[in-house]
């Protein structure tokens, strides 16, 4: 990799992380649109909830389709956004730098109820699943913008790239759709970036089993499915751009390294979007031309064009432990949570980065998981499953992850705004042995309709 790539990365990805100041907070939290008739969604209905809201709480648009409809507004005082991710049955609340987790709980919750009773006039609700629990039933159209069509248009070409690479696509392309995420970002510093990135892979499996909510009938053996559908799709053509990063980044020089390996598939010229066949840095920018496809407003068109470094603000990468730009980790393996439990994902891991040495003793002399011949990326896909491995033993499990949730406590303590009553929800599915979506599949094959789960999940 030359010299001007490396640089141009370390500016983007590294520079950030040197700089001094506050510790921030950031969460995503993105939400099903449900229509409780069992009939697709209309869009005009989430349009119309989303014009009542920014109304109602003074966001201004900033985002629109190419028919003029919302897709997205911003509170300029707050910095939080409404937003449509991918399609209008899939509602994202996005919130402006927080130093305290209560501010944020405080503002989902008074947008949620607003955006319920809004909704409740159509029949329809906001839930807490990591996947729409009409995904089958929901027309599952992108948004008619730039960004989402391309979206669209390139997950929808996989099957003229099977014979490229060593992987099983699936056959949901439209996942984007329906799948939903909570994220969190927090700020990290130069000198702890690696151990972030390393320690935070291990907890990944432990994770999987406190936070699967994501649950889709065409593949019933997972209670997670959310991040297979983003590594089996054309987001994983090539797996560095996915996931985990497989094995331990020793040093900033093989973060870089690595980096140059992850592949951009998009780019933007006068205005539209190009995507293209995945390519990794390295090879991108050392290429004189680059062939693509855009949308010239009626069907897509050849496009050949020469790279340029500024093309590297359009690499897009999933990775579990994401580096940003903003010099953060954004942590994006967790299923959106029931909204009553909402803020359990960024209270977990606000209070173990507290805690990172800690939890980095625990998980590498850990002998609960990691002693029978599997790493972690191998640990999370099992874990992510109805079927547990033959080796796991529920008790020692139940008292490691008591003992992980211990360390975000007293990571939470430390900060001394109270935050650590957010885990709650946590220890009791710990003890009980179950997440959101066991508890819901247990229930559902009891006999408990999947609307009280939706109604249940939806309540705050």
């Amino acid at each position: 990799m030359n010299e001007t790539i490396r640089k141009a990365i370390y500016d983007k990805y590294i520079a950030p992380t040197t700089k001094e100041r506050p510790d921030y907070i950031g969460v995503e939290i993105e939400m099903p649109v449900v229509n409780l008739s069992g009939q697709p969604v209309d869009e005009a209905v989430s349009i119309k909830t989303a014009e009542s809201f920014i109304r109602q709480f003074g966001f201004i648009a900033s985002g629109s389709d190419t028919d003029g409809n919302i897709t997205s507004a911003k509170h300029e005082q707050t910095g939080d956004i409404l937003s449509f991710d991918c399609c209008y049955s899939n509602l994202e609340l996005s919130f402006g730098k927080a130093v305290g987790l209560f501010e944020i709980k405080d503002r989902f919750e008074r947008y949620c109820r607003f955006l319920n009773a809004e909704f409740a006039k159509h029949g329809y609700t906001l839930t807490g699943m990591g996947v729409n629990p009409n995904a089958d039933i929901n027309h599952n159209k992108p948004i008619q913008n730039e960004r989402y069509r391309m979206l669209y248009h390139y997950l929808h070409s996989y099957p003229q790239h099977k014979n490229e690479v060593a992987m099983r696509f699936h056959e949901r392309p439209d996942f984007g759709t329906f799948t939903s995420a909570s994220q969190v970002q927090l700020d990290v510093r130069y000198e702890e970036l690696t151990d972030v990135i390393n320690v935070f892979g291990l907890l990944e499996p432990y994770k999987a089993l406190l936070f699967a909510n994501s649950y889709l009938l065409d593949y019933p053996e997972f209670l997670c499915v959310r991040n297979m559908l983003w590594e089996h799709s054309m987001q994983g053509y090539n797996p560095h751009n996915v996931g985990m990063f497989g094995k331990k980044v020793s040093g900033i020089d093989e973060l870089i390294d690595y980096i140059g390996t992850q592949s951009i598939y998009c780019t933007m010229r006068e205005g539209r979007y190009i995507d293209f066949t995945p390519l990794t840095l390295d090879e991108f920018f050392s290429r004189d031309s680059v062939e693509g496809e855009y949308f010239n407003g009626e069907s897509y068109q050849k496009i050949t064009f020469a790279p340029e470094i500024s093309d590297l603000e359009h690499m897009r990468t999933f990775k579990f432990e994401d580096l940003t730009f903003r010099g953060t980790i954004e942590y994006r393996s967790s299923c959106c949570q029931p909204l009553s439990e909402a803020l359990t994902v960024a209270a977990f891991h606000t209070g173990l980065k507290e805690k990172l040495y800690e939890l980095k003793e625990l998980l590498e002399n850990d002998d609960v998981i990691y002693s029978h011949g599997f790493n972690a990326l191998e640990l999370q896909k099992l874990l992510s499953k109805r079927s547990q491995p033959y080796f796991i033993d529920e008790n020692r499990i139940e008292k490691q992850l008591i003992r992980i949730l211990d360390l975000s406590s007293k990571g939470l303590k430390q900060r001394k705004l109270g935050e650590e009553i957010l885990l709650a929800p946590l220890y009791e599915r710990a003890q009980r042995h179950t997440n959101p979506a066991r508890t819901m599949l247990d229930g559902i094959n009891n006999g408990i309709p999947m609307i009280n789960y939706i109604e249940q999940y939806a309540a705050i």
